[in-house]
């Protein structure tokens, strides 16, 4: 299969003109070590540390690994030896020179930590996604989705249509299953018990790995809700404590994203809850069970699969433009108007709706009036996103947008 060239890859060159190193996490089988080959070309060495003499060697002696290794160098699953960081803390030190080191790895919480403590000021850590519709479908457009009218009128000069969306949707944005010879059911049984025996069986207790698989299945079910922690304890049979632990390392595994809700005080934003979105919604099809996308398109949780693509679609823009997805909130008041996200611009927020239905109507957008109350704050143009299959507008302020303006 052809290289799907990756939206990040004009951040990644820029970075390197500007950092000593890079960082580049996400989940396992995003293709980071592939775009960083394509991106960065034959002047890095690439050392790979599943290699289990390279392995040793950089946890033992991390000052000779280095010694047998040449500059620039690409070390793939940094995160298998902690110990380097504060050696290439030492070599980037003793040099001016830029983009001598690049790093990935699949285990964000633990990475960003080292490097955070070593390399402070050296470092720029960069998340990856699974592949994007954008990507999927060779549109080069570099904006992350911000639905003002001026984002409308420049991305409707690049649109692609997608086809069966559903199709994509159950297949999923790993890169791997882009080849449709790929079989779906037999990657995700192998990836999910992967992530388990690599990614997290140091965190876990041998004899949890079981239930957290449970844990895994009953976060799926509810991807697109209110992250209640205390319901998905009681699904499994394990503390409320270990759930919380157990979703913390989902998401700086770079599986899920937890989404704030909007609040103008920012302590209230911290303690509300927030909602939790897959971040692959072929991994939410294989974990539920759906086997054929017309049993996800079709089923109970359809809408909140539905919506899970679109925000991370949507997510996956920002992210692609260097962004950290920081402004991105849902909207939920005490008398239940809710909407799906709220993308804050320089104080302008930006309202929108995600619906399964290609016939949206004006009110569905009849929560967006409820941020003109926010304080310090102006309302935007804003969209509902759908299944739609061309641009229409709903009112004076709101649009109603196929998904291909994602």
């Amino acid at each position: 299969m052809d290289y799907i060239a990756r939206a990040l890859e004009p951040f990644i060159k820029d970075m390197a003109s500007q950092f000593k190193v890079l960082l580049v996490t996400g989940a396992r089988q995003v293709g980071k070590t592939t775009m960083l080959k394509k991106c960065l070309g034959n002047e890095y060495e690439y050392v790979v540390l599943d290699d289990i003499n390279e392995l040793e060697q950089a946890q033992q002696d991390p000052a000779l690994f280095f010694k047998s290794h040449g500059l620039p160098v690409l070390i793939d699953e940094v995160q298998l030896a902690p110990g380097l960081f504060r050696q290439i803390k030492l070599i980037v030190d003793s040099s001016e020179k830029k983009g001598l080191v690049c790093l990935t790895g699949s285990q964000t919480f633990r990475l960003v930590q080292n490097a955070g403590e070593s390399l402070a000021g050296r470092i720029c850590i960069i998340d990856m996604t699974g592949l994007s519709l954008r990507e999927l479908h060779g549109v080069e457009f570099p904006d992350p989705f911000v639905p003002t009218e001026q984002y409308i009128q420049n991305r409707s000069l690049k649109i692609a249509r997608y086809g069966d969306i559903w199709q994509r949707i159950h297949r999923g944005s790993m890169p791997e299953l882009a080849d449709k010879n790929i079989k779906w059911e037999q990657f995700y049984r192998s990836y999910i018990r992967t992530y388990i025996n690599r990614d997290i069986r140091d965190l876990i207790k041998a004899s949890s790995a079981a239930a957290f698989n449970k844990f895994l299945i009953s976060t799926a079910a509810r991807t697109g809700e209110l992250y209640n922690a205390g319901a998905i304890a009681n699904d499994i049979g394990v503390s409320l404590k270990t759930v919380q632990e157990w979703t913390a390392m989902l998401e700086g595994s770079g599986i899920v994203r937890l989404i704030s809700p909007f609040e103008r005080n920012i302590t209230k934003r911290a303690i509300k809850t927030p909602k939790v979105y897959f971040m692959d919604t072929g991994l939410v099809c294989s974990l539920v069970g759906w086997t054929n996308p017309t049993v996800a398109q079709n089923g109970a949780m359809s809408g909140q699969l539905f919506e899970t693509f679109v925000v991370s679609e949507i997510l996956k823009s920002h992210l692609n433009a260097g962004k950290d997805c920081s402004n991105i909130y849902f909207y939920r008041d005490h008398n239940m108007n809710g909407i799906d996200l709220v993308i804050n611009e320089n104080s302008v927020l930006h309202p929108v709706e995600i619906k399964k239905t290609s016939r949206p109507q004006p009110e569905m957008a009849k929560a967006f009036g409820q941020l003109e109350s926010i304080p310090d704050h102006t309302v935007g143009h804003g969209c509902v996103l759908c299944l739609a299959d061309k641009k229409r507008e709903l009112s004076e302020n709101v649009s109603a947008l196929p998904i291909e303006f994602i």
